[in-house]
């Protein structure tokens, strides 16, 4: 809807004949601007939600949750316990606080209200840990969370408020009592007669992905588990664990089964590695790469200048329609909460802003925006604390600004990446075909003011043209020459946009999307 309304206005509809006038690189590069912005992959809002910690169910259903589960009341917090022996997990993996899908369903009007494009739920399988990353059976959710019709609800739900469903694909290994270790044993890689766990964790015995019939099994047929939920519950993509692990040939099938199971729909792959080179064998990475240069820019480990220069040698290297689609991850279940890696507050809110402008999309891990606290797991996995979220919550209303300007300008969200060169600071620029959209992002996270003469790399913001700052600051550079001059106080960032009301002479005449 948002695409299909931002084309009415600019004129950028598919059919409709290129101007004339428009200079000849814009002529050889409408269409891939009219592809990026009709794809709602590019740019995405993801929220991601771990379903038992979301919100509280509403149907709980005390029997489901039998030793060795434990049901907590919504008010505590987890802490780390002791090994099972006998379940082969420790006691906080089977602490559970009662979250399920019908719970999530029921809070679609604050996810609507933040933004939102994208629900990601972290895995659904029958099993018998909290994070379901031990799959039983891939092929049914777990009573406690619900049902696949439950599932199906859910995806209408989110389908007709114009959102999308993604879920964690756990493909690499299962969990040690799924039936499919006594069922299919040729499914598993063995030695000495047991089956392998991955990284030695006992409960987790890996797949053989080598055996084509578990390929079959997972991607391969239109009944499989990647396939069958695409199909029937019309979920809009996965998102795949460990990915990193899968490696490119099996990668490559599963995504394109996927895509013929549906089309349009994204597959993203848990990958810590550096980005390039996995794109097309998925459709996006999680930008883990891109994270962590982001805090230790933030860390004051790496100057302004160095972490601008990364980014743009991650854009050269991994193509710039794969970055477009990764999803740029601060925090999740795997690390601790934004606000325990960055100590100083203005460092989380320099950190998102960041996050919101740069290219690829912006992930929110739940309670985040909140500014819920959470150190190593299970400390990041706490309940979601809906009391903090008011209206005088600090962090929520950035949030929301963010979303709301990451939405609002094409640049932010399908924008060509340009780093610009910077003696002190981390300086890029994000464009479309159309100066008017040009967005011009400058962060000084040192303790010292900067003064700072920047190039602006686009050569149709016209002269004395005023920028002004959309985060609300007063400072306002005027274009000369291609440049503009600013200071910057200790902490600050600024995000700057021409200002075209009333519109400067020019701009009327060639800067105008096709």
């Amino acid at each position: 809807m948002r695409a299909l309304l931002f084309m009415m206005l600019t004129g950028m509809a598919l059919g409709v004949p290129a101007p004339e006038w428009l200079p000849q690189q814009d002529l050889s590069r409408r269409q891939e601007f009219l592809e990026r912005q009709s794809d709602w992959r590019n740019g995405a809002v993801v929220y991601q939600i771990f379903v038992d910690r979301f919100a509280p169910s509403r149907h709980l259903e005390q029997k489901l949750y039998a030793a060795p589960r434990k049901l907590r009341a919504w008010s505590e917090n987890p802490v780390a316990g002791s090994y099972l022996k006998d379940a082969g997990v420790w006691s906080h993996e089977v602490d559970y606080w009662g979250g399920d899908l019908d719970s999530v369903r029921s809070r679609l009007d604050y996810l609507q209200g933040l933004g939102v494009d994208v629900v990601y739920l972290n895995p659904i399988f029958e099993s018998l840990t909290n994070h379901k990353y031990d799959a039983w059976d891939y092929h049914k959710v777990d009573p406690v969370y619900g049902t696949r019709q439950d599932l199906a609800d859910l995806a209408a739900d989110l389908h007709g408020r114009q959102m999308r469903l993604m879920l964690d694909g756990v493909f690499n290994h299962v969990g040690k009592r799924s039936p499919y270790l006594q069922e299919h044993p040729d499914f598993f890689k063995m030695k000495d007669g047991q089956p392998v766990s991955w990284l030695d964790v006992e409960n987790l015995p890996e797949l053989q992905l080598e055996n084509p019939k578990v390929r079959d099994f997972i991607y391969g047929s239109p009944t499989s588990v990647v396939q069958s939920y695409l199909r029937q519950e019309k979920i809009d993509g996965w998102r795949l664990d460990v990915a990193f692990d899968l490696g490119f040939r099996y990668l490559s099938e599963l995504t394109k089964a996927a895509h013929e199971a549906r089309p349009g729909c994204d597959i993203i792959g848990e990958i810590w590695n550096y980005p390039e080179d996995w794109y097309p064998a998925v459709d996006g990475v999680m930008n883990m790469h891109g994270r962590i240069v982001l805090l230790r820019l933030l860390e004051g480990k790496i100057r302004g200048p160095v972490a601008s220069a990364m980014w743009e040698s991650m854009v050269a290297d991994s193509g710039y329609q794969h970055l477009l689609k990764a999803w740029l991850v601060l925090d999740n279940h795997d690390t601790p909460r934004l606000n325990h890696i960055l100590k100083q507050g203005w460092q989380v809110e320099m950190a998102r802003i960041l996050q919101f402008t740069l290219p690829g999309s912006p992930v929110i891990y739940y309670g985040s925006e909140l500014d819920m606290p959470g150190g190593d797991d299970p400390a990041n996995r706490a309940p979601m604390r809906w009391e903090l979220a008011t209206e005088q919550n600090k962090m929520l209303q950035l949030h929301r600004r963010l979303i709301k300007l990451h939405q609002a300008e094409p640049a932010l969200r399908i924008g060509d990446f340009r780093r610009l060169h910077s003696d002190k600071a981390f300086a890029f620029l994000r464009k479309t075909l159309s100066a008017k959209e040009t967005i011009v992002v400058v962060a000084n996270p040192s303790d010292q003011p900067v003064e700072e003469f920047l190039q602006l790399r686009d050569g149709k913001l016209q002269d004395v043209t005023r920028m002004v700052d959309l985060l609300g600051s007063s400072l306002a550079p005027t274009i000369y020459g291609g440049s503009i001059e600013i200071t910057l106080q200790p902490h600050q960032v600024v995000v700057l946009k021409p200002d075209v009301t009333p519109m400067p002479k020019g701009y009327d005449r060639y800067d105008r999307m096709p």
